[in-house]
């Protein structure tokens, strides 16, 4: 979507894609929240697996609706010899570890993972002793009550956040939630509060951060959009997710720090994620305002 619409445009529509995924979404935790005894769990990964199949056609009619209706500038058609990326396959690794920007925002992934990893692993351990059909619908609720959210948010919130008052609020407002979330559950370390952060957690990234996160490659070439992004969404976030894993047992298996321990050191972790997102909506603002 950074490649189809330009920051403008962005602001408005990032927000009502994201409302398309919601939307989705909702359908999808349905099934094995109130199906599953009579799907079957592993069913469902054949579901799932069809279901991927269902974009591959829309891709082609979406690049040709790039060139054909978008008035966004610097859309081309012509894609000459020229005009088209370079061959180097380490040019996105060198674009990402010279640009600060891109450093920024490499930053912010990784402390977005932490987040992911953190909450999936204790609900994980406080919801392992269920059994596997209710652990199942218990994720499912988790996935409807967080679509749903995320539908709403997007629908009514997100896109005038953007265009009101700034990206750095919208990328730093779920991380300030974030911090007071974790301190809660610092004081009350139960199942129903972590639930619900996860759920908070979870609908702002999906109606909120990661369209704020999504516009931030508007701001840059196509060239660095498509080497450099890989880069930060397969490596920084995969390798994200290995790290804040390791991570996150040396805290509570080799240190014995116990869920309200980890939870004010991840509130700490989420006032620097906060601090992260700020900096990107100031310097997101300062390209926008010079172009």
């Amino acid at each position: 979507m950074s490649g189809l619409y330009n920051k403008e445009q962005a602001k408005r529509l990032f927000s009502v894609i994201a409302m398309g995924a919601s939307a989705g979404a909702i359908v999808g935790p349905s099934i094995p929240t109130f199906f599953v005894a009579s799907i079957g769990t592993l069913n469902l990964l054949l579901i799932a697996a069809m279901l991927l199949l269902v974009p591959i056609p829309i891709i082609g009619k979406l690049e040709h609706f790039r060139i054909s209706h978008l008035d966004t500038g610097d859309v081309q058609a012509d894609l000459s010899r020229e005009q088209q990326l370079g061959s180097n396959p380490f040019a996105g690794f060198v674009k990402f570890v010279n640009n600060p920007y891109l450093l920024a925002i490499g930053v912010f992934i990784l402390l977005y993972v932490f987040m992911n990893t953190t909450i999936y692993f204790e609900l994980r351990k406080m919801l392992g002793d269920l059994d596997r059909d209710v652990r199942t619908q218990v994720w499912g609720g988790i996935d409807l009550a967080v679509n749903s959210l995320a539908l709403i948010t997007a629908l009514f919130v997100t896109g005038r956040l953007a265009t009101r008052v700034g990206m750095s609020a919208t990328l730093a407002l779920i991380p300030l939630l974030m911090v007071g979330g974790w301190l809660v559950v610092a004081l009350s370390p139960a199942v129903a509060v972590l639930v619900g952060l996860q759920i908070v957690r979870r609908a702002g990234n999906y109606a909120i951060t990661r369209p704020g996160r999504e516009m931030l490659f508007t701001a840059v070439d196509t060239e660095t959009r498509f080497k450099a992004k890989p880069v930060i969404d397969v490596v920084v976030y995969r390798g994200g997710d290995v790290a804040t894993a390791w991570l996150y047992t040396a805290l509570s298996s080799t240190l014995g720090i116990g869920l309200a321990g980890i939870a004010v050191f991840a509130a700490g972790v989420a006032a620097v994620w906060a601090a992260a997102g700020m900096f990107l909506g100031r310097a997101y603002d300062r390209v926008s305002e010079e172009d």
